[in-house]
C-alpha cells in the first residue's frame, strides 16, 4: 500500500465536502437545503442506491484518514438513520420521504469527518520512527499546546 501523504489527507477533506454538498445542500434555501439524496428518495431503488453508495464513500474516506473509532461510530449512525428514513420510504412513500428530504445524513456524517481531520496532528512518517528519533514527544506536546488538537496519526503506519 502507498504511503498516505498529508495531500492525501487534504484531497479526502475536498472530497468529502463535495458529497456533502452533493448530497445535502446542492440548493441551498437560507439554513436548509437539498441535494441529490432528498430528491432521489423519490424515485424508487434509485434512492435507496444513492443513499447507501454515498454512504459507504464516507466509510471508505473515513477508513483512509484514519478517522478515530469515536467518528466513524458517529458517521455510521448519522448515515445508518438516513438509510432508515430512505428504506421507510421506498415501503410508505410520501410521509418518510418527506423526512428522507429534511435529514441531512450525509452532510452530519462529511462534517463530523471533516471535524475529525482538523482536530488531528499528522506526521508523514511512522511511530516507531518518530519514537526511535525521539520526534515522537515534540508531536505529542504540539497536541497537548494547541487546544483545537485531540490525538497525533502517522500516516506511515
Amino acid at each position: 500500500m502507498a504511503r498516505r501523504t498529508i495531500k492525501d489527507i487534504e484531497k479526502i477533506w475536498s472530497n468529502v465536502e463535495g458529497v456533502k454538498k452533493l448530497s445535502d445542500r446542492a440548493v441551498g434555501i437560507g439554513p436548509f437545503g437539498i441535494g441529490l439524496d432528498g430528491l432521489l428518495a423519490f424515485v424508487p431503488g434509485v434512492g435507496l442506491a444513492y443513499t447507501v453508495g454515498a454512504a459507504g464513500w464516507l466509510l471508505i474516506q473515513a477508513t483512509r484518514a484514519k478517522a478515530s473509532p469515536s467518528t466513524m461510530l458517529q458517521m455510521a449512525t448519522w448515515l445508518g438513520l438516513d438509510t432508515v428514513t430512505t428504506l421507510t420510504g421506498e415501503a410508505f412513500f410520501l410521509p418518510a420521504d418527506v423526512v428522507d428530504v429534511l435529514f441531512p445524513g450525509h452532510l452530519l456524517a462529511a462534517k463530523a469527518l471533516q471535524k475529525d481531520i482538523a482536530s488531528t496532528h499528522w506526521v508523514e512518517g511512522s511511530e516507531r520512527d518518530a519514537r526511535a528519533s525521539g520526534e515522537h514527544e515534540r508531536h505529542l506536546e504540539t497536541v497537548r499546546g494547541d487546544r483545537s488538537l485531540k490525538r497525533v496519526v502517522y500516516l506511515h503506519d
